[in-house]
């Protein structure tokens, strides 16, 4: 398995650009809130609700863990504390705005993390159509996990975490 540093530098390599840079700030959280969220919205099994919160975003969010402390338990913890904090946001919102009536039309998590999903695709093209290179994820499906941790890696290095 490639080290997190490989995998971070081959990520890097597409995403040169400052524009570009700035608009993955924006686009990798929102597109990563709207996978939780899209996960979150599939109806689950009955099984599944004597367990408060079991379902497939949260069934997803243990699978990445597992990928994110083999590369650095540090980053991970991170990623932990970034996802819970999406979770937390989805159960927000469905407890006290969503769903929005739009006329006869329930809008609810699934609707808005469509709608953010798309957005958030559109911008991450415009930055890579800016950059001249391709996205990472068309070498490696992989490089999709590795968006948020590449961020995570400024975060730490600004405040002097080691990863």
């Amino acid at each position: 398995m490639k080290s997190v540093e490989t995998w971070l530098d081959e990520y890097g390599e597409s995403h040169q650009n400052p524009i570009n840079k700035n608009i993955h700030w924006i686009c990798v959280p929102s597109i990563y809130f709207t996978v939780v969220g899209l996960l979150w919205a599939i109806p689950v099994p009955s099984v599944f609700l004597s367990v408060p919160y079991l379902n497939f975003a949260t069934i997803a969010l243990v699978l990445a863990l597992v990928f994110y402390i083999r590369l650095s338990t540090t980053l991970a913890f991170g990623m932990l504390i970034l996802s819970s904090l999406m979770m937390y946001l989805i159960v927000l919102l469905e407890r006290t705005v969503l769903p929005i009536m739009i006329g006869n039309y329930s809008y609810g998590i699934l609707e808005l993390s469509v709608t953010i999903f798309v957005l958030a695709w559109v911008g991450q093209f415009i930055g890579h159509k800016i950059e001249g290179k391709k996205p990472s994820f068309f070498k490696d499906l992989q490089f999709l996990m590795i968006g948020p941790i590449w961020l995570l890696g400024f975060i730490y290095k600004k405040m002097k975490i080691a990863y």
